[in-house]
């Protein structure tokens, strides 16, 4: 079985980015994300409704990593410290070692190749420093720009699962995509 040892929190880097530990600070800006109902659209989540959501989720995502049980990543820009997205690994199967990658991102910074650039970083990170074997992206098939990320990242579409969850009184599918340590 993989085991990993998170107690060293890594910042990433890439051109543009700085990848870095989430902090009780960043909870204004993580509620903005948490409660917009267009970056909430395809996440089967609550969409946060008070800032102490926001907190909760910080702690849940500080809880898992003291664990080593997941890691999340605030995404900001060089020289401007506030949050304007999350990317990490929330859900590890280490006997398998595999990590599932999952991030957000806020609607003023769609386009601009920002995610692209902290998923490589991430994926790049999960192979080399993590030991995954695999990593998985699952998405609703209606977030054509999450499948698009993905593709353009190398991750290779396996399955769409036909109703695989429950989320607000309806089955939802899922489109299952990865990448291998070799690809």
């Amino acid at each position: 079985m993989l085991t990993i040892d998170l107690s060293e929190f890594p910042t990433l880097r890439t051109e543009r980015l700085i990848l870095r530990r989430l902090t009780t600070a960043d909870a204004d800006a993580l509620f903005a994300m948490r409660s917009d109902p267009r970056v909430m659209r395809h996440i089967g989540r609550p969409q946060a409704s008070t800032r102490q959501d926001a907190l909760d989720l910080i702690d849940r995502i500080e809880t898992n990593l003291v664990a080593n049980e997941g890691i999340t990543w605030g995404m900001t820009t060089h020289g401007n410290d506030t949050v304007i997205g999350t990317i990490g690994y929330y859900r590890l199967k280490l006997e398998h070692h595999l990590g599932e990658i999952g991030y957000m991102l806020h609607p003023d910074h769609w386009g601009k190749g920002l995610m692209s650039e902290a998923l490589d970083a991430c994926v790049s990170h999960g192979f080399a420093k993590l030991g995954f074997h695999r990593i998985e992206g699952i998405t609703d098939p209606a977030n054509g720009a999450s499948r698009k990320l993905l593709e353009r990242s190398g991750f290779v579409h396996e399955a769409t699962l036909q109703e695989n969850y429950y989320w607000n009184g309806v089955f939802m599918d899922s489109c299952i995509y990865r990448r291998l340590v070799g690809d």
